[in-house]
């Protein structure tokens, strides 16, 4: 991806109280029919969760004409990494959560603080999910936990997936995501899966 094709608006940069007409203009731009949860924030939540340091949400647009092209929201959390039979996490992982974590022998568990990508998505509208795919917003997000990474530490990144082959293939196997959980969700109304994968940074 040449990213001089693209600009990355930072909406915590901006008065979100006064976001202005441009930037709503682009924001109710966004759609994403493949997943509800994903559109619905951006329309409704990223402003003021921006506004209250819940979560940051970043713009992705094409250089070009400034259409919006996808956007992710980063925060930062706390996990559990319970460490089992089952649980594919390789030493030398280990070894890297071990030294910012606070073990549990009883539980047998790691908690730790974590880059979490709380939200990513292409937008579908006007046919402009071609310019820009996944594993690029991936990237993108991933950059921006780095630039945070160099100033104040960490290593572990996660997100929450929700229980689809094909995302959990591309998460997982396109992009060195493991999986090391389950949480139940209510988000969109009805109870379902969400899969919780780690990926250790550099």
């Amino acid at each position: 991806m040449n990213t001089e094709n693209i600009i990355i608006l930072n909406l915590s940069e901006f008065d979100v109280d006064n976001i202005g007409d441009d930037i709503s203009s682009i924001i109710s731009d966004f759609s994403c029919p493949l997943n509800k949860d994903v559109e619905y924030f951006l329309h409704n939540n990223a402003t003021e969760f921006t506004k209250k340091k819940q979560s940051v949400t970043y713009l992705v647009l094409s250089a070009e004409n400034a259409q919006l092209l996808g956007y992710f929201s980063l925060t930062v959390k706390p996990i559990t990494l319970t460490i089992n039979k089952n649980t594919n996490i390789s030493n030398t992982m280990r070894k890297k959560i071990e030294r910012v974590s606070k073990f549990d022998e009883y539980t047998n568990s790691y908690t730790l603080a974590a880059y979490l990508i709380a939200q990513l998505g292409k937008n579908f509208s006007k046919n402009l999910c071609g310019f820009i795919d996944g594993s690029d917003l991936l990237s993108l997000a991933i950059e921006k936990i780095k630039e945070a990474q160099n100033i104040v530490g960490g290593v572990a990144v996660f997100l929450e997936a929700e229980d689809n082959k094909k995302l959990l293939d591309f998460y997982k196997n396109k992009n060195g995501f493991i999986e090391f959980g389950t949480r139940m969700s209510e988000a969109s109304g009805e109870p379902h899966v969400l899969i919780q994968m780690i990926r250790i940074l550099k």
